[in-house]
């Protein structure tokens, strides 16, 4: 990659071909890459991302030019909110797990294409058990890459700190509500404008995930009177998720009809895409809901590093079939020759576009 930074220190140029054609402009607020045939504008303030291809019509099948979204797992080590773990976990997370260094980390930082606008980061619920957590967030925004991160149980510092590095911040529903609740207005208190709601639907939480809708729709808790959004999850049945049922399309259906019929902000993870375009058939606003809708990005814009440096297509592959092994960031000499366009992960993304072709929301699991 030719590197051209401008004389403005706060806005730098990336030439990603020898012709110059295709090059990224990266500025204080935001992050631009163009090319003949991809296209893609990030605002670093507000996380509105616009992809197209060659023209605004175009839908492009991935960035040739590395991932835009990463998830970088900086810490296996979780006691969960309250020290009680969760008890769907997929990583099955535990107290007895390791962390990345901070050194491990800026190796990795150093490899990615300049292509990365944001990252979510992969912590404990209470992000405090990587002890370089906060020179890896500062790496990341000196660096022009947005941190993001999901929690579950913070106390006023933890908010200090998150309000300062990071663009997003999500906090997980678990069992009691109240934990989550009281986190998510730590963070808006703090002028924090990006705070989402996690929650991970199946059919055995299917009664909380109503009763929190209640309380943003009907009781107005004040807690979640800043809330940006509530970020619907899909069960994914691995680790200690195994014994879990997954939610019908139709419990899956009454969620969106439930946030589209009061106005509830919502949104859901690319697993679940296909789910949400279900439900949504025959709305008066089909087509424009689509549009927002984005399916499997794996290999194609999006990417996942654990706590070891390993890159997998995604966190939920990982250890699984083909991926029994990841391939190694930490010892790659160059990352788009040695993991974007290895074999392996191209195999996954042809059989990715094939699945997303047959309405196939993943290749691996069944969602």
């Amino acid at each position: 990659m030719v590197k051209q930074p401008t004389k403005n220190v706060n806005e730098k140029m990336y030439f990603l071909s020898e012709d110059k054609k295709s090059f990224i402009f990266d500025k204080y607020d935001s992050k631009v890459i163009v090319s003949p045939n991809f296209h893609h504008i990030f605002d670093k303030n507000t996380g509105t991302a616009i992809t197209y291809g060659a023209t605004k019509d175009e839908n492009p099948e991935y960035c040739e030019f590395g991932p835009l979204i990463l998830d970088f797992e900086i810490t296996t080590i979780c006691s969960g909110p309250r020290g009680k773990l969760c008890n769907f976990c997929y990583k099955s997370n535990n107290p007895f797990g390791k962390y990345t260094s901070f050194d491990i980390f800026k190796t990795v930082f150093d490899k990615l294409p300049k292509t990365v606008t944001q990252i979510a980061f992969g912590v404990d619920a209470s992000c405090t058990s990587n002890p370089d957590i906060w020179n890896i967030f500062k790496y990341t925004k000196e660096n022009g890459v947005v941190p993001n991160v999901t929690v579950a149980d913070i106390t006023d510092d933890t908010a200090d700190k998150l309000a300062e590095y990071c663009g997003a911040v999500a906090v997980s529903r678990y069992d009691d509500k109240n934990v989550c609740y009281d986190s998510i207005k730590l963070l808006t208190d703090r002028g924090m404008d990006q705070v989402n709601m996690h929650m991970c639907i199946h059919n055995d939480n299917f009664e909380q995930v109503k009763e929190t809708l209640q309380d943003i729709i009907f009781k107005k808790d004040d807690r979640l009177e800043k809330l940006n959004a509530i970020v619907f999850l899909s069960l994914k049945q691995k680790g200690r998720g195994k014994n879990f049922t997954l939610l019908s399309q139709d419990k899956f259906t009454e969620i969106v009809d439930t946030c589209l019929s009061y106005g509830v902000r919502f949104g859901f993870d690319s697993c679940s895409a296909i789910k949400f375009m279900e439900s949504i058939k025959g709305h008066e606003n089909e087509k424009e809901m689509i549009e927002m809708a984005e399916p499997c990005e794996s290999t194609k814009f999006s990417a996942y590093i654990n706590v070891d440096g390993v890159f997998f297509p995604c966190s939920f592959v990982e250890g699984t079939g083909e991926w029994e092994e990841g391939i190694d960031v930490v010892s790659c000499v160059d990352f788009l020759d040695d993991i974007w366009f290895d074999e392996k992960t191209i195999r996954f993304r042809n059989k990715c576009n094939r699945c997303l072709e047959n309405k196939i929301p993943c290749q691996v699991f069944n969602i």
